[in-house]
């Protein structure tokens, strides 16, 4: 393939995730957003091979190129075939984890492999390309690690909070950045010129020193993150991943690998921010704050005796509040997804349609531990995509709503956001849910969200408590409709 022709298909092929990053947008095109990503990858990877001498005459080439193709396709298909829709965060974590190992892995072999090429400002500038990718790549590959042992429950929520932890951040990072200089120099030819497979140099080890301390870095960056903000740090280890593949594209002087890193990088970072807007903090405040640690606001522990008295509402109870509603809003969180009760949900959204009720969904940009979770669960069970509204969509027309039904969330339906000055959520926006004239909230318990702070919409005079698992809840809420 001549150098034109496979710059005409990378550039298709960049269009094309384009296309894929336009078509994730919104879940009716979602689909087709997936099959131009695939199609350009197909493309890409394609060209990939014949710029790289790959023919049709080259069989031991194409095995070596296919071979881990066919064995990582069939391990991803297993995976996305297994996995539920409930552990799909912590899926989309470890994912984020590969793409880290691999710029790490490219780094240094770029280094070993190709670095004395390079003479004058070229080989400083290629130096350069490796010492920040593989920087990125280690603080991506275990901060991601960390987070898919924090979303699958084998690592604790609760943030780890270590004495003069910015100081030791600061450390590390001076540090890494300080072993830049004697590595730029011990990588000089005329000191030592690294080989591939020979032995280990001066500034090998500098580089393996600064990978060990940036991957150290990655997990106390997110092992210091509380688990109300995981839903911003998954998008935000999605920004680090596609840094990490632009500059892996750098040292592998691939421009569409470039631009495709950029494009996911910048992305995940305009969602960051779009999702720290939502929750009124900075995305330094989450990275080195977090709700739940000791830089933010003290939680105030309330009394539930002073907040004032629950009232208990039966699923045959709530059958009959929803009978008689004209206008009802779902607001669906985590503990939705965990009781897998989407399925149920939906049907029972049919059955009130059919009686000609309004039915619609709000979901908060938070809601869930990954952006878009309930969006997706929804869409799963079939939800229609034109009643499914963003928090801004709906807040407005909350206190016209006659029934609100609060499924398995809290934080992001807690009034103290905008009343209680001491509360670590302050000036967080919610869901405005004790605007309507009836709120049932679906919980298994009184206990707190990820945020660690009580919830004063359960003891409000409109509010109603149907403890018990959501599914089991539901599925009598919608045996009792039929």
């Amino acid at each position: 393939m001549g150098t034109g022709l496979a710059t005409v298909a990378y550039l298709g092929a960049a269009i094309l995730f384009i296309q894929s990053l336009g078509g994730l947008a919104n879940q009716e095109s979602a689909r087709k957003g997936n099959l131009a990503g695939i199609a350009g990858m197909v493309i890409a990877v394609l060209a990939t091979c014949f710029i790289a001498g790959v023919t049709a005459w080259n069989g031991a080439a194409w095995g070596m190129v296919l071979g881990p193709l066919v064995i990582g396709g069939a391990i991803g298909a297993l995976l996305a075939g297994r996995v539920a829709m409930t552990a799909m965060p912590q899926l989309v974590a470890l994912l984020h984890s590969f793409v880290g190992l691999a710029a790490v892995l490219v780094g240094i072999s770029s280094f070993l492999g190709d670095a004395h090429n390079y003479e004058g400002a070229a080989r400083t500038v290629h130096l350069v390309e490796i010492w920040l990718g593989v920087a990125i790549g280690s603080i991506t590959f275990t901060g991601s690690v960390i987070a898919w042992g924090k979303l699958r429950g084998s690592l604790s929520g609760k943030p780890l909070l270590l004495p003069g932890r910015h100081l030791l951040n600061l450390l590390v990072t001076t540090t890494s950045l300080g072993l830049f200089v004697p590595f730029l120099m011990m990588s000089d030819p005329a000191l030592a010129e690294p080989a591939m497979w020979g032995p280990i140099t001066a500034s090998t080890g500098m580089l393996g020193i600064m990978t060990v301390l940036t991957g150290l870095l990655g997990i106390h960056l997110v092992m210091a993150i509380g688990g109300a903000d995981m839903p911003v740090v998954v998008s935000l280890l999605n920004s680090y991943s596609g840094w990490a593949a632009a500059a892996a594209g750098f040292m592998l002087s691939n421009d569409l690998l470039i631009v495709t890193g950029a494009l996911v990088g910048s992305s995940g970072a305009i969602l960051s921010y779009i999702m720290c807007e939502a929750m009124n903090r900075s995305i330094w405040n989450v990275v080195f704050g977090g709700f739940g640690t000791g830089d933010s606001k003290p939680t105030v522990q309330k009394d539930p005796s002073e907040i004032g008295e629950v009232e208990e509402l039966a699923p045959e109870g709530v059958a009959e509040l929803l009978e008689d509603a004209k206008r009802v809003v779902i607001i669906p969180g985590y503990g939705m997804a965990v009781a897998r009760a989407q399925h149920l949900v939906n049907d029972m959204t049919k059955m009130l349609r059919d009686r000609n009720i309004d039915v619609r969904y709000a979901i908060h940009p938070v809601a869930g531990r990954l952006p878009g979770h309930m969006n997706v669960l929804l869409a799963e069970a079939g939800v229609p995509y034109d009643i499914v509204l963003e928090m801004d969509e709906i807040n407005d027309d909350l206190p016209r709503t006659d029934v609100v039904l609060v499924i398995g969330a809290n934080d992001i339906v807690n009034p103290d956001a905008q009343t209680d000055e001491s509360s670590p959520i302050y000036g967080m926006p919610v869901l405005e849910a004790w605007k309507a004239g009836t709120v049932v909230i679906f919980k298994r318990s009184l206990g707190t969200g990820y945020a660690g702070v009580p919830n004063p919409l359960f003891f409000n005079d409109n509010s109603r408590m149907c403890f018990g698992s959501a599914g089991d809840t539901v599925r009598t809420v919608v045996e009792n409709l039929g």
